[in-house]
């Protein structure tokens, strides 16, 4: 739409200093989401490896994996997009294809009515935690479609203009939905290991990679590792190309490849200090939660200001922070939109007030809801219902909207403040994006 990233696209909705938040949310959900795709695809390459030749699954063995498998990444992010789009040009249709081999690896074994504790014996104190246990599953699977918010700009902003909306966004929500295909088969494989090989499915000490090996028949063995290597690297790319390339505007001395590469070693020290020294493994996934359920508001503000802002951005003065300047119709009050601000705010931090993540991490408010996990849907509904209503409370300048006025707020005239700085125009930006 505006011809750059979200984080710097939020300038128009948290304000020019108020961006710095998405580009926070994006750091954190990098190091997150790139430190799971290591551990994952390391533990399948060793794995793979034991099963293969019999190698030792110590933890040099795991250092090597990790090693091997963050640097490779990290290479594919340095190289660029082209190179990056390159990769998982080739990585997504061939999962896909070991997704669906998968169905036939595993289809003699998979017992749809496999219930797991829930079964007619089991006690109420079991049966109370079904419904618990479900939504949190389901938030599970509804926080990837989440974990991409603060990144899919960095790939949409290469779309031609002359692309309709409608198009670019009908090819998001595809994108996201054939997403539920590896959820499936994690959902039919999990199963399959709790009837077979109950010890990988151990609370105290879960391995679903292992279990996974270990159930796999001989001629999908290497198809499984490979499953695990290929996930890891478009999972991995994709959220430490963005973050480097969004770090680089924040800090404008670093370019794009020194920032990535700094992100990256951040990213591997936390990979190797969380495995070996402070056993975060596991912890990873309420980290990760935490995040998600942090974004998600912000998201909501990015979404609804996109929407009674008709889509119209004034790329010029989106870009006022990356030129250390000040002004432009997005400075709002000393660079911060605190109607933006507060909805995002107060929506996370009641969102973290009402997460429930049992054995893990409960928030003061976690139990209100019977043991269920309500702090994604409540974020979301907080921070939409708390930023339309600052809209009409506090109107915004109506410089800030395009042509055809808002959409469901209210505007004020008011001066909009000049651009200045290094490079500075002497009138507002004439040149609009919609």
């Amino acid at each position: 739409v505006n011809g750059t990233n979200n984080a710097v696209s939020s300038s128009a909705h948290l304000g020019v200093h108020g961006r710095v938040v998405g580009s926070f949310l994006s750091l954190l959900t990098a190091v997150a989401f790139f430190s799971i795709s290591v551990w994952s695809s390391g533990d399948a390459l060793v794995g793979g490896a034991h099963r293969l030749f019999g190698l030792p699954r110590g933890n040099l063995s795991y250092v090597v994996a990790y090693a091997l498998f963050a640097g490779l990444v990290l290479a594919v992010c340095v190289y660029g997009f082209r190179f990056m789009l390159f990769v998982n040009k080739i990585a997504v249709p061939s999962a896909s294809v070991l997704f669906l081999l998968g169905a036939f690896a595993f289809a003699g074994d998979f017992d749809p009515s496999y219930a797991g504790v829930f079964t007619d014996s089991a006690d109420a104190a079991t049966r109370s935690l079904f419904w618990p246990s479900f939504i949190g599953a389901a938030l599970i699977v509804l926080s990837n479609p989440v974990s991409f918010g603060a990144f899919l700009g960095d790939w949409s902003r290469y779309i031609p203009a002359s692309t309709p909306r409608r198009k670019v966004i009908g090819a998001a929500f595809l994108s996201q939905i054939s997403t539920l295909l590896p959820f499936v088969f994690g959902l039919a494989t999990a199963s399959i290991i709790a009837a077979q090989v109950p010890e990988y499915v151990d609370p105290a000490a879960p391995d679903f990679v292992g279990g996974l090996l270990a159930i796999s028949p001989g001629w999908y063995f290497l198809p499984v590792c490979l499953l695990a290597l290929i996930g890891g690297m478009a999972t991995g790319t994709t959220a430490l190309y963005g973050t480097g390339l969004d770090f680089s505007s924040v800090f404008p001395r670093l370019s794009r490849v020194q920032a990535t590469l700094l992100v990256g070693v951040v990213s591997i020290a936390f990979i190797f200090v969380g495995r070996f020294g402070l056993d975060l493994v596991q912890s990873i996934s309420t980290f990760a939660t935490m995040i998600i359920t942090c974004t998600t508001p912000w998201m909501v503000v990015m979404m609804l200001g996109y929407w009674t802002r008709r889509g119209w951005y004034d790329p010029d003065a989106l870009q006022v922070f990356n030129r250390r300047q000040r002004g432009g119709r997005y400075w709002f009050a000393h660079g911060w939109n605190w109607r933006g601000m507060t909805a995002w705010w107060v929506a996370a931090v009641i969102g973290v007030l009402f997460t429930n993540i049992p054995g893990q991490f409960v928030g003061p408010l976690g139990d209100l809801a019977g043991g269920v996990d309500i702090s994604l849907p409540l974020s979301l509904v907080v921070a939409a219902a708390l930023f339309l209503a600052l809209l009409r409370l506090f109107p915004e300048p109506r410089a800030v909207y395009g042509p055809e006025g808002a959409r469901l707020a209210r505007t004020v005239e008011v001066p909009v403040p000049p651009i200045s700085g290094p490079g500075a125009l002497s009138v507002p930006s004439t040149t609009l994006i919609s």
